[in-house]
């Protein structure tokens, strides 16, 4: 059997592994890659395999890194079945369309911008009708249900805890006689987090192959986080009379923050929130979200209902139309506005910082990891300007970052949950992690647990 790391070797996005053996090939995950200038190059290249000669594809989770290219491997000829949850394959029904859609209109964006003498415009990888199409290959399942996907394959979708619908894969390999299992955590939930369930523990496999987005941090407490967003808030909004813009991705991370809100607001910690939801997306994943009350964790299923508690909010408003939300760049005080993309790079929360950043009397809250080379991790990293939309933005804002909202889990929760194991795997992959970050947490696994470790390279494959 054969292994290949197609992304998320040493870097977080991208994620895809191509799995052979002599009678199967298969993919888990197909997602695009995110952050840098070298970006839309990477995602146009050819996939350096034969997408026809695939037999099936295992989809972890709905964020755009792990499930962002399946058009692509659709139009590349791929057109077998493509297996995710069921609250998996609802997200897939907003978030591939919007991809489509986001490409559509970057390239009309260019086309109004270019000069005569510009170069050629690029064209989408794919349209919101190649993605619509791709949706007929989704063959939704049910969490802990045995999949025999093919003669020699079959699999288990386990509970990531990361968004709604994520899933840890155990897969089983038989070639001749010999059965080996395969462990793919995908992107691992932080335990102890309201509204999803705790990531579920697993006992064994042979080959382990593990994210390590913060293989080398810790997350600050939920309580002390959710204490600084208070704080914020509260400085923000009612001491300096500014904004407080949230890029915040739109499966999972929206949906968190308006819980928190929502909590914040009944303890009497705030009040008068004025709160827009500048996401489609986000809109629509909230629906979804609402149609799977069944995943959420009994502190969420306590609220009765959790989106009508959101919804219930002092003027908590979901922004439709480009015209609701251009309208919303004439606020200029008492706005929390929470909008994708959670990394800066697209959609309309380039707009609201466009609107924002340049005024000391606003705040930026990033939420959510920020990749290398995205507008959300320049800003971290302390830029004094950006450029957006080819404009020069000081940065005049107050940055803050609350690490505490991570839909990933931190060093210590990762070392818990492979604590799980009742033996150690023959051999475990390190994935999903900055190059730091992966080795750093591959190091810890090979001290505190004495296992057998690799950090891949991308591209690299390997023999089991």
């Amino acid at each position: 059997m054969k292994v290949t790391f197609l992304g998320a070797a040493r870097e977080v996005t991208g994620s895809s592994y191509l799995v052979e053996t002599d009678t199967v090939r298969f993919l888990v995950d197909c997602g695009m890659f995110q952050g840098g200038r070298e970006a839309p190059a990477r995602n146009r290249r050819p996939f350096g395999f034969d997408a026809s000669t695939l037999d099936f594809v295992l989809v972890t989770h709905a964020h755009i890194d792990h499930s962002g290219l399946l058009p692509k491997l659709m139009l590349a000829g791929f057109n077998g079945p493509i297996y995710a949850t069921e609250a998996t394959a609802d997200l897939l029904t907003v978030m591939l369309p919007d991809s489509g859609h986001i490409q559509e209109a970057e390239l009309q964006r260019f086309m109004r911008r270019r000069k005569a003498s510009s170069r050629t415009p690029p064209s989408p990888i794919y349209t919101v009708q190649d993605a619509q199409q791709c949706l007929s290959l989704v063959n939704p399942v049910q969490y802990d249900k045995r999949l025999e996907p093919h003669g020699d394959i079959a699999c288990c979708f386990r509970d990531a805890g990361h968004i709604l619908g994520s899933a840890i894969l155990e897969v089983w390999v038989t070639q001749d006689t010999r059965r080996t299992k395969l462990v793919f955590s995908g992107d691992l939930g932080q335990p102890g987090r309201p509204i999803l369930r705790d990531p579920t523990l697993i006992e064994d496999a042979d080959v382990l192959f593990i994210e390590s987005t913060y293989g080398n941090r810790l997350h600050k407490d939920l309580p002390a986080t959710l204490d600084e967003l208070g704080q914020v808030i509260e400085q923000t909004l009612y001491k300096k009379n500014g904004n407080v813009i949230i890029p915040a991705f739109a499966v999972g991370r929206t949906q968190e923050i308006i819980y928190h809100l929502h909590q914040l607001s009944q303890q009497g910690r705030l009040h008068n929130l004025n709160i827009f939801v500048d996401s489609p997306m986000a809109t629509a994943a909230t629906r979804i979200t609402q149609k799977h009350m069944a995943l959420f964790d009994d502190e969420a299923r306590q609220l009765a209902n959790w989106f009508k508690a959101g919804r219930d909010l002092p003027n908590l408003r979901f922004v439709g139309s480009a015209e609701e939300s251009i309208a919303l760049n004439q606020v200029r005080s008492g706005a929390i506005v929470i909008s994708a993309s959670g990394m800066c790079d697209a959609g309309r929360i380039k707009h609201h910082l466009r609107h924002n950043l340049g005024r000391r009397e606003c705040s930026v809250l990033i939420t959510g990891f920020q990749a290398q080379g995205t507008l959300g991790r320049r800003l971290v990293d302390g830029a004094t300007q950006v450029s957006i939309f080819g404009q020069r933005i000081p940065v005049r804002a107050s940055i803050h970052t609350l690490g505490g909202f991570s839909a990933h889990a931190d060093q210590s929760a990762l070392l818990d949950w492979v604590s799980g194991f009742q033996r150690p795997p023959d051999k475990t992959f390190v994935v999903h992690g900055e190059e730091t970050a992966a080795l750093t947490f591959a190091e810890r696994l090979r001290s505190d647990m004495g296992w057998s470790v690799m950090v891949p390279e991308l591209g690299q494959s390997v023999q089991l």
